[in-house]
């Protein structure tokens, strides 16, 4: 038994979802499906919350618009019959829901962690339900199961929930193994879950690939598939790198620290619930569903070449706190980065000196970190400086800290065209290392490193 994540870039229009329902309808039968909520619908789903604030007027129109865009592809996909009118009763009641919760947010003037993570998971809820009626109305017994009902646990964090993976797989082996023995196609909606109050909490952005690798733990499939509009990981990213190719075969670790910083291919997260069953992830095009993709599995092939990809980040600041003996001032780094959190903002990665601690945050973060620092009493600096005109490369390979002159060979190849590098990190990761180039010389210096690992290609 498999289990398949659908992310939203591939359910984008109603020729694309056409061609994913034709993959689920021949390929799906005896497989559980976790599926990402229609293109731009979270994003849809969390700017609406700002529009029914400013008016309990604009509410309608956003219910109109979001009955329309499922129940055009709806008609697209389904004839006209019993299945087609259930799903647009079904679509209806959870749209009465979701206004009752924006209403309520009108009314209440207020947005909280906990309206905001239940607003947010109804996208899925409407794809899952969508794809499911569709395929039944193909004469395929499908379904679908909601995280909430089948006993999805987290820790109740909200907006960065983590599940409980004991309590989630007796629940899953209760409720859903006997459901597949049935050979049917079962949808389950990604990115959230339920607290052992029973409050809707989610997984953050991109989070539905991490509940995807949750399900093939607690089900003990056999392999995790996430299928996408891409073929996988590449040496480089190929919009900058022309001849990068494709990496066949990468550990846990690798695809966990590309994710993190450069290839957005899967969450970072997704890896943590397969460590200890050792279930492998398969990459897969839906535009081109035979193809090789890549395989993720525990441990890293064994090749020649340590260097698996190039990868790169161009949404990336930095806010250097500067005072005097800052890196032997006991706390200061907790107070700052303390204040940084309780602000919502995710500091990407921290490099201190005894003069200066710099914190590396995503460019929107930058000037409301600057706030939360300078909101601190008493005040731990002399000096705040914000730098934007930056980018992280990334070189990523198991065995790369234990393999002599890997770090010579790449700061020479940046080093022979030119590029000056800043702030080094190598070491606290096994499987890579980082350093940072301004943005004008990041084509180059990303170039120069593929060439000088890949000078013949894979």
């Amino acid at each position: 038994m498999k289990v398949i994540k659908i992310g939203g870039g591939c359910l984008k229009g109603k020729k694309n979802i056409e061609k994913i329902i034709e993959l689920i309808a021949d390929r799906g039968r005896g497989h559980i499906f976790v599926v990402s909520a229609l293109n731009g619908v979270t994003d849809f789903l969390i700017d609406s919350m700002s529009v029914a604030l400013e008016s309990d007027k604009n509410i309608p129109n956003i219910m109109s618009l979001l009955n329309n865009k499922h129940m055009l592809i709806a008609r697209h996909l389904m004839p006209k019959g019993n299945i087609q009118k259930k799903f647009k009763r079904d679509l209806n009641k959870s749209l009465s829901k979701l206004e009752r919760l924006y209403y309520g947010l009108s009314f209440t003037r207020e947005t909280t962690p906990r309206i905001l993570d239940i607003i947010s998971s109804f996208g899925e809820r409407f794809s899952a339900l969508l794809l499911s009626s569709v395929l039944r109305s193909m004469g395929v017994q499908a379904t679908c199961r909601m995280p909430d009902k089948i006993g999805l646990i987290t820790d109740g964090k909200f907006g960065d929930a983590t599940v409980n993976l004991r309590k989630t797989t007796h629940n899953f082996q209760k409720n859903l193994k006997p459901l597949m023995k049935r050979n049917i196609v079962l949808f389950i909606p990604g990115f959230f879950g339920v607290s052992e109050d029973g409050d809707i909490t989610t997984f953050g952005r991109g989070g539905s690939d991490y509940s995807s690798a949750v399900v093939a733990a607690a089900m003990k499939a056999d392999i995790l598939e996430v299928w996408k509009d891409v073929d996988g990981y590449m040496s480089a990213d190929p919009d900058f790198v022309p001849k990068a190719q494709l990496i066949p075969r990468l550990s846990y670790d690798e695809a966990a620290e590309l994710s993190y910083f450069g290839a957005k291919i899967l969450h970072p997260r997704t890896v943590e619930p397969l460590r200890s069953s050792r279930i492998n992830i398969a990459i897969k095009n839906t535009l081109n569903p035979d193809a090789t993709g890549s395989l993720i599995t525990a441990r890293s092939q064994k090749s020649k070449n340590i260097i698996k990809s190039v990868a790169h980040d161009d949404d990336i600041g930095i806010i250097k706190v500067h005072a005097s003996g800052v890196g032997a001032r006991l706390g200061i780094l907790s107070i700052v980065s303390k204040q940084i959190a309780e602000s919502g903002i995710n500091i990407k990665s921290v490099v201190t000196s005894q003069t200066c601690i710099s914190l590396l945050l995503a460019l929107k973060d930058l000037e409301p970190g600057c706030r939360a620092i300078k909101s601190i009493h008493p005040k731990p600096h002399q000096r705040l400086e914000k730098i934007e005109d930056v980018a992280l490369v990334s070189i990523v390979g198991a065995g790369l800290i234990q393999s002599k002159g890997i770090a010579a060979k790449c700061f020479s190849a940046v080093a022979e065209c030119g590029v000056n590098v800043e702030m080094i990190s190598f070491g606290p990761s096994p499987v890579a290392l980082y350093f940072l180039v301004r943005n004008k010389d990041l084509h180059c210096a990303v170039n120069a490193i593929h060439n000088k690992f890949f000078p013949k290609g894979l």
